[in-house]
């Protein structure tokens, strides 16, 4: 990514103690030391928890604090012209969607949060351009489409070296989603989870499982996420500062039958002294490309485990289905 995003102060430590719960950290530099225990470790945490916490991740310090300066400068423009930037009817897949929009599946109150997605880049001619809408770049921010754009591009490297890891645990070529992941529809979405009032009906982000593949999400300076463990409990689990938040997503839990679970997580109300704090994060949703079919590895059925999803569906359909079902469509 180039010296630019090389300088920048250090990363602010949360101002209170991060957790992650009961998950054991893997650090990124075991992945070319031993790429076998590297994807052992990963996968291991990903069966048991459908999270990992995966440390030392390389993703530039000025770049990642570049992009948080530009993602809070953003939200804090006028509600008027942020909504200059909301595409009417597109599901928000790209631009701005504003406060009070999305729910999660089954809810009854929205999320207390607002959001700005980014995807990929395509050349002119490129025929995936019928599934994905070009990017808009907010013209009141210096330097948004320049950190923006390198953090999507460093997240979907980094992402896709997960993938290789994941494929080697589940005992198939490490390259096996490189592919379908190459031109994949995935989202960089910027959240801003505003001060909450007391009496605030709902939570920041609903009980809820990912559409995707893979999520990838950069530590958060405020606490809130939680993951709901096999025996009931809400874990806490925080990314320290150089780490980042890997989960599984409905897409790789339905081709892998599970053996990889896409686990329900939530974003809790901060406590009262911490009520008049914006909460920021910058999830990146990892996708097969749209006319990816989704199908259940052989790998993953046996007797004991029967194919829970013998009609394949492709990457594209999932998604506006699951789209539908949290009302952005």
């Amino acid at each position: 990514m180039g010296r630019l995003f090389d300088s920048g102060s250090a990363v602010t430590a949360p101002a209170h103690p991060a957790q992650s719960g009961l998950i054991e950290p893997v650090s990124l530099h075991l992945y070319a030391r031993d790429f076998d225990a590297f994807a052992q470790a990963l996968g291991n945490s990903f069966a048991r928890y459908g999270f990992a916490v995966v440390a030392d991740h390389d993703l530039p310090e000025g770049l990642v604090e570049g992009a948080l300066k530009r993602t809070k400068a953003f939200f804090a423009l006028h509600e008027a012209i942020k909504r200059r930037y909301r595409v009417a009817g597109g599901g928000g897949q790209r631009g701005y969607t504003p406060f009070g929009v999305e729910t999660a599946k089954g809810a009854a109150a929205h999320d207390l949060k607002e959001f700005w997605h980014t995807g990929r880049e395509l050349a002119p001619d490129d025929p995936l351009r019928a599934y994905m809408p070009d990017n808009l770049w907010p013209s009141e921010i210096e330097g948004f489409q320049t950190y923006i754009g390198a953090l999507y591009a460093g997240l979907d490297d980094l992402g896709v070296r997960l993938l290789r890891a994941i494929a080697r645990y589940l005992k198939l070529d490490a390259h096996a989603f490189d592919e379908p992941v190459r031109q994949g529809n995935s989202v960089l979405r910027l959240l801003h989870y505003p001060p909450v009032a007391a009496d605030a009906p709902g939570v920041r982000a609903g009980a809820h499982e990912d559409i995707n593949v893979i999520t990838l999400l950069l530590g958060a300076e405020e606490a809130g996420l939680e993951v709901l463990d096999r025996d009931g409990r809400w874990l806490p689990i925080n990314a320290p500062p150089g780490a980042v938040v890997c989960n599984i997503g409905d897409m790789l839990q339905r081709m892998t039958n599970h053996v990889l679970p896409s686990t329900t997580h939530r974003v809790v109300n901060p406590p009262p002294e911490r009520r008049g704090v914006s909460r920021y994060s910058t999830p990146f949703f990892l996708h097969f490309e749209p006319d990816y079919l989704i199908e259940t590895l052989p790998s993953c059925i046996d007797a004991e485990r029967p194919d829970r999803y013998p009609e394949p569906i492709t990457a594209d359909a999932f998604l506006h289905q699951r789209l539908r079902e949290i009302k952005l469509l």
